[in-house]
This record gives C-alpha cells, structure tokens and sequence, in this order.
C-alpha cells in the first residue's frame, strides 16, 4: 500500500513567506496543468493500492468548480482499499457552502486550512487578509457539513513578536477546537517577499523558547506532539505524513512533487513551462540498501515516538548501534533508548537536525 500527492501550483495570491512552487491562477494555465497532470498520472501510476491521498500547493482551492471536478475524477481512478484519508489543502478566503459540498462528493474527509496567524502584525507582513471572526465563522460551516478532521497551520518567530503575542495566537488557535495544529518557525528563505524586503531572523534563543511554549500549550489541551511540528487530538494524527517519516512509499504527482517508489526518490521539475511540455521529472535517485536506512533514521526521529529498533533491525538486517553512532548520542542524553525505542530527548527536539548531523 502508499499515498498519492499531488500539487496544483496556483494561488490567487502570493504570500511574502512562501517558497512552495507556485504562480499566479490563469484559467489557461490551469487547464492545461491539469491535461498533463492526467498523462503523468497514467504514464506512472502502476494501479498500486493507496491508503491516502494529500492534494497541496500552492491554493488547491483557488481552482474552479469545473476544475475541482476534473481533479477528483482523476482520483477516482486510483486503487482505493478501505477508507482512505483524502487532505485537501484551503485558503481560509476561498471556503464556502458550495466548495465544502463539492470536496464532500469528491471524497475529501480533511482539511488542512492555512491560517498562519491571527496578529495583525503578522498577517500584515505574511500578506494576508483574514481575522479571528472569518475563521470561527468557515470552520463552524465545515463542522456543519460533516468534515471531522480539520488541520490548521500556524507559523511563529516573526520579527519583533514576542513570547506573549504567539500565546495569543495559541489561546485563539485552539478555542477554533481543530483536530490537528501544525507549527512552523519561519525560514526565510531566498526568493520570497520576505527575503527581499531583508526580514531578519529572529534569535534562536527566542526561537528555542515559543517552540517549549507550543509544546507546553498544546499538551495541556490535549494535542499530543507526535512529530517536531504536528499536535493531534487522540486518533487524529496525519496517517498521510506520518507515510512519509515512516519512510513508507508515494507517488508524487504535478510541478515540484517528490516521490519515492521502487527504491527510487525523484523530483519533478519546478518549471511549469517544463511540465506543460511533458518534462515531468528532473531528478530520480536511485537508493543503495545504506541510503534507504539513512532516510529511515533521518525521517524516523521526526516522530516523538522515535524508531523500533527489533523493526528496523529486522526490516534491514543490521544491528543498528553496530552501524549508527547512537552510543555517544545515548551517553550525552540527546537521544534516548525506552521500551524498544530510540528517540530523540523531548528537551532537545528543537536540535533535531544538529543531532541528525551526527547520526548520517
């Protein structure tokens, strides 16, 4: 079994902070993407069983009602066993009555709305247009039209916001009663508004400190962390994401996708000229048996919960201390052996990619 992602690259707007590949929405544009994201589909998908699909971007849900159609005829025709998880990623702006009836019928049973923030401040240098009544108003219509799981964004570490305003944040965040927070300290990265207009940074102290915040928050109201970023309530965890750092299999379909099937990992050009002409991927790795094993560490110490070690021990037949420098990461106390499970300590999350370096 794998999951299915596809990305649909327009929005309606561009977002100061953002580097996902994205243009802005033409209706030509848009027609077009979706004819040759139909031949990708049926040039690479091998009928294999899928357990989810996450359809992201960009703004999936700047696209028209013929569009939409269009796109969950195509994921009609995946391999389907059971119930799946169907995401859907959504601009607070564009939900309506109409678009939730419409995700309904095409099988949709999660959103994931990109709210961002509700500071002024914020949402002013992130280039939004949203408040707090806006989204009390959307999510109270998706619970009336039957979505039960609901996912909403939030990015902290802006310039000049304190300890108190990402509080703030929170307290309004969670009396919305999402099923699911996912929490992002800001990258600014090169080719984004932010970048441009030379936003700095804020100091990695300040940064280390709203991370426990989060976490202390959230776990008092229930949402257990259960990866560097994501907060669930009981049983509403990503069954979508938790694939990827499971180091399970996917197809990645559309402009800038990545996948990984058969061994393989790829990436799909970020070109939507390219892609337009059908020169779909513009990488495609294929792993050595220690390859896969390093993705498998890498990935699997996003989770809380860390690795199995009689798992992977048994999936790839090596012993893993033997093979990784665990040992000294154990001593020092950054990573942590309980019950069969190696994880990184709960204090020292926000040092995940420094104690990553050290490990691969």
């Amino acid at each position: 079994m794998t999951r299915i992602y596809i990305h649909i690259p327009f929005c309606k707007k561009i977002c100061s902070y953002c580097d996902y590949c994205k243009v802005f929405y033409n209706p030509k544009w848009s027609h077009d993407y979706l004819i040759k994201l139909k031949e990708e589909i049926e040039d690479f998908y091998d009928n294999r069983a899928i357990q989810s699909i996450y359809i992201g971007g960009g703004t999936p849900s700047c696209l028209s009602t013929k569009e939409l159609d269009y796109l969950f005829y195509l994921c009609s025709n995946f391999k389907k066993i059971g119930k799946i998880e169907f995401t859907f990623e959504c601009n607070l702006e564009d939900i309506n009555k109409d678009l939730l009836k419409q995700l309904k019928s095409g099988g949709v049973n999660r959103l994931s709305i990109g709210i961002q923030s509700f500071n002024e401040h914020k949402l002013f240098l992130m280039g939004r247009d949203h408040n707090y009544e806006d989204a009390s108003e959307k999510i109270k219509l998706c619970r009336e039209l039957g979505f039960t799981n609901i996912n909403l964004d939030l990015i902290y570490g802006f310039q000049n916001e304190t300890l108190e305003d990402l509080e703030e944040d929170l307290d309004l965040f969670i009396s919305l009663k999402p099923d699911h927070i996912s929490t992002y300290s800001l990258l600014i990265n090169p080719n984004t508004i932010l970048f441009l207009n030379r936003i700095e940074p804020i100091d990695e102290d300040l940064d280390a400190e709203m991370y426990e915040l989060i976490k202390r928050k959230l776990n008092r109201r229930k949402y257990q962390q259960y990866e560097v970023s994501n907060f669930a309530l009981k049983t509403h965890e990503s069954r979508h994401n938790l694939a990827y750092w499971d180091n399970e299999e996917y197809f990645g379909f559309g402009v800038s996708a990545a996948g990984y099937i058969d061994g393989v990992r790829y990436n799909n050009t970020k070109s939507l000229t390219k892609y337009l002409k059908g020169d779909y991927a513009s990488e495609r790795i294929i792993l050595s048996q220690k390859d896969i094993m390093d993705y498998a560490i890498m990935l699997g110490l996003r989770k809380t919960k860390g690795i199995d070690i009689n798992e992977f021990e048994n999936k790839y037949q090596i012993k893993i201390k033997e093979t990784y420098p665990i040992e000294p990461l154990l001593k020092s106390k950054q990573l942590i052996e309980k019950k069969g499970m190696i994880f990184i300590n709960p204090d020292m999350l926000y040092l995940m990619n420094e104690i990553l370096i050290k490990l691969v």
